[in-house]
C-alpha cells in the first residue's frame, strides 16, 4: 500500500536530482546547515556545540556542523531510496521524527526550512528542473514528519 503521492516516473527524476547534490554529502550538507544557522540564526540554540559561532566561516570549518550536515543527507538519502516503498519510506521518517519530537524538542517549522534550503541549493547548482523534481519529495517528508509530531503531540 503506497502512501506516496509520486508517479515512478516523478519517483525516477526526484532520485536524479537527489543523485547530483549527495555526491558531495559533507560539502552541500554543511552548505545547507551554514546557510540555514546564518538566515535562521534562532536554529542554533538547538545544537549546543554551534551556539557560540558567529561566522558562516567558523561554521564551515567545525566539524560538528560537516558531521551534522553529513548526517542530515545521509538520513535524506535513506529516504529516497526508499520512495517507491511507503513500508520502508515511513521505516526510516517515524523513528527520526520521533528522535526529534521527544528527545531532542525541535520544532517542526525547522524541516520545511532545511527543505526549502536543500532546493534552494539544488536550483543553484543544478537549475530548476532539479529542484522542480525534489520539491515534492521535500513535501512529503515534511507531511509525514509533522504527522509523527501530531501523533507525539506537538
Amino acid at each position: 500500500s503506497s502512501t506516496m503521492s509520486l508517479s515512478e516516473a516523478e519517483v525516477q527524476s526526484a532520485r536524479g536530482a537527489w543523485e547530483k547534490i549527495y555526491e558531495d554529502a559533507e560539502g552541500n550538507g554543511t552548505a545547507v546547515l551554514v546557510r540555514m544557522f546564518t538566515e535562521h540564526p534562532d536554529t542554533k540554540s538547538y545544537f549546543t556545540h554551534f551556539k557560540g559561532m558567529d561566522s558562516a566561516e567558523e561554521m564551515k570549518q567545525s566539524d560538528q556542523v560537516r558531521g551534522h550536515g553529513k548526517k542530515v543527507f545521509s538520513a535524506i538519502n535513506d529516504m529516497v531510496q526508499h520512495l517507491g516503498n511507503s513500508e520502508a519510506f515511513l521505516g526510516v521518517v517515524t523513528p527520526l521524527g520521533k528522535k526529534h519530537a521527544t528527545q531532542l524538542k525541535i520544532d517542526p517549522k525547522n524541516f520545511r526550512i532545511i527543505c526549502d534550503i536543500i532546493l534552494q541549493l539544488m536550483e543553484e547548482k543544478f537549475g530548476g528542473d532539479s529542484k522542480a523534481s525534489f520539491e515534492k519529495v521535500t513535501n512529503e517528508i515534511c507531511t509525514h514528519l509533522n504527522n509523527i509530531y501530531k501523533e507525539e503531540g506537538w
